[in-house]
């Protein structure tokens, strides 16, 4: 997908984040409600997924939306869909934070069956 040339997708806009010290559970929080808006019901979506690092990172957290295709994705977002987009308050919790798009078209299988 170097070359923006059309996936079959789907896509993966991966938001990771470094909160600051002691700010990820706020984030989090932010993630259920207000980001969830910015992609719940576009065209195109097809769901997303949030968390925290795992192990001695607590303050990485990501919030992933998951896309038809890249032409879904620049829809929703316009010629800025290579930027993080950061809802009004964001700036307050994060230290760095950056955008990537994975097209997962070629190798893609979930499994969210629990074992019983």
């Amino acid at each position: 997908m170097i070359d923006e040339t059309p996936s079959s997708g789907p896509i993966l806009r991966m938001f990771q984040v470094r909160t600051k010290p002691g700010r990820a559970a706020e984030l989090i929080g932010k993630f259920g409600v207000t980001s969830a808006k910015v992609v719940r019901g576009h065209p195109g979506n097809q769901g997303y997924f949030y968390g925290y690092g795992v192990g001695s990172n607590e303050d990485y957290v990501v919030f992933t939306s998951v896309w038809r295709d890249l032409e879904a994705v620049k829809a929703r977002f316009g010629d800025a869909w290579r930027e993080s987009f950061l809802p009004p308050g964001y700036e307050d919790l994060i230290e760095d934070c950056s955008i990537h798009h994975i097209d997962v078209g070629s190798g893609w299988h979930v499994d969210l069956a629990r074992d019983i």
